[in-house]
């Protein structure tokens, strides 16, 4: 099949009129400068897909459930204590439904692949089901359904706090010990087995969730690794108080944090982990949204990425999902500490929106075990997503432009499609009305009772 567009974003750099010939879902062929055939698909302005390298998908269906301040300051922790009682409700259907939701409106918002970190492995009691990979199955379902790429990323959770502290009763959907999660694992490896590119990775949940022990274990499973780590400064304060170390500290003292490892958040660093995750091939998994949500505070993007640092993005408990906005708030964020302007971009002249992309697209890549170069390249996926060349934003811009305009000008997503196939059209996800008439279902259910 064909697929023709005005202008594309290649690994070299921008080319007009530029057609992709695509087979079996990857791009076999690029020829610029040449003249769209009679049954190719068209757009505009085409670029690589984003990755989503970070994202807890039931949590959607709490997107604005969170927002009444309560009885004293409100923090992540407060949060966490309403999600402990949202999650004893959802039954796997419901997961399978919220999580082909969150997805959808990732394709739509310029994300076509998913970590998704999967950590709601058992029933509302606890108990194991039949098969260990019935949570995960959904998760599969839902991507198949929708398209979207998965990177799975089944998380081995044990404890409730540092130091190997017994697991309270709001966590015993997430709880497994060590054999558990070896079957957790390899059932998720059989979920995924009937979509096209699926990856499996591993990912302890934090820090306070497992011991060092069984990190170890863990963290010798085959794919990329994924850790909340340094998320909010009581993490910091109780790791300090059981270790004598601050969370990265303690990591990089005991384990090669390499280009397997994804620190998630990593908000709260000293200079010295922050100069030393820099040089080590790690990703940093940034989720701007859901850390401005949540109150954890502004990761010193600035300073690790003149450093040399890598990061990704995601879109963690989706209480919005937009591809541009996460990169738009990581730079406001910047802007808002340093009281200046263009903070992330490295050199003069550079686009600061294209710069954020490019890092992100690499970077997030790289977390979900799919490296990506810089732009549409021949044998990679063909996960594309374009913009309207008319639209008011675009006006008269060109190159890098585009992409500036994309994050802080509000250019929208026209067109998406995923292993060559169209799965957003004019803004919308084909199965749309489908899904999102399943969804509200859910929502009826469970918030009417």
């Amino acid at each position: 099949m064909g697929l023709w567009f005005e202008h594309a974003l290649l690994a070299e750099g921008w080319a007009d009129r530029v057609r992709f010939e695509v087979d079996g879902g990857v791009v076999r062929a690029i020829n610029a400068g040449a003249e769209a055939r009679p049954d190719d698909e068209r757009g505009g302005i085409a670029i690589p897909g984003l990755p989503n390298l970070h994202s807890h998908a039931f949590q959607r269906a709490m997107a604005g459930l969170t927002e009444v301040r309560g009885p004293s300051g409100d923090s992540f922790w407060t949060w966490r204590e309403l999600m402990y009682r949202f999650v004893g409700d959802l039954r796997p259907e419901d997961v399978e439904t919220v999580a082909a939701q969150a997805f959808l409106e990732m394709l739509e918002g310029g994300f076509t692949r998913v970590g998704e970190f999967h950590y709601l492995h058992h029933a509302p009691d606890g108990g194991a089901y039949a098969d260990p990979g019935e949570m995960a199955a959904r998760i599969a379902a839902a991507a198949a359904e929708t398209g979207i790429g998965l990177t799975l990323l089944p998380v081995f959770y044990a404890h409730s706090g540092f130091g190997g502290a017994a697991p309270l009763t709001d966590q015993r959907r997430f709880v497994n010990s060590l054999d558990g999660y070896g079957r957790v694992q390899e059932a998720a490896r059989a979920a995924v087995k009937g979509l096209p590119d699926a990856v499996v990775g591993v990912a302890p949940h934090s820090l306070r969730a497992v011991t060092e022990d069984e990190l170890r274990v863990v963290s010798e499973v085959a794919g990329p690794i994924h850790i909340h780590i340094a998320e909010q400064l009581k993490e910091v304060d109780d790791c300090l108080a059981w270790s004598g170390a601050r969370p990265v500290e303690w990591l990089q003292g005991r384990f090669a944090v390499d280009d397997r490892w994804c620190l998630v958040h990593a908000t709260h660093m000293s200079e010295a982990e922050r100069r030393r995750l820099a040089t080590e091939g790690a990703i940093a998994g940034l989720c701007p949204i859901t850390e401005a949500n949540l109150g954890d505070g502004v990761f010193p993007a600035a300073r690790y990425l003149m450093e040399g640092g890598a990061f990704g993005v995601g879109s963690d408990s989706n209480v919005r999902i937009d591809a541009a906005e996460e990169l738009r708030l990581l730079e406001y964020g910047q802007r808002l500490m340093m009281r200046s302007r263009n903070v992330l971009a490295q050199r003069e002249g550079e686009a600061t929106g294209a710069a954020l992309y490019r890092r992100a697209l690499t970077g997030g890549a790289q977390a979900l075990g799919v490296p990506q170069g810089p732009g549409l390249a021949v044998g990679a996926s063909a996960d594309i997503v374009s913009f309207p060349s008319d639209h008011e934003a675009l006006v008269a811009r060109a190159g890098d432009a585009w992409l500036d305009s994309w994050i802080f000008a509000g250019a929208p997503v026209e067109h998406v499609w995923r292993r060559g196939r169209r799965v957003v059209a004019n803004g919308r996800h084909h199965a749309r009305e489908r899904i999102t008439a399943r969804y509200r279902g859910v929502l009826e259910r469970l918030l009417r009772k």
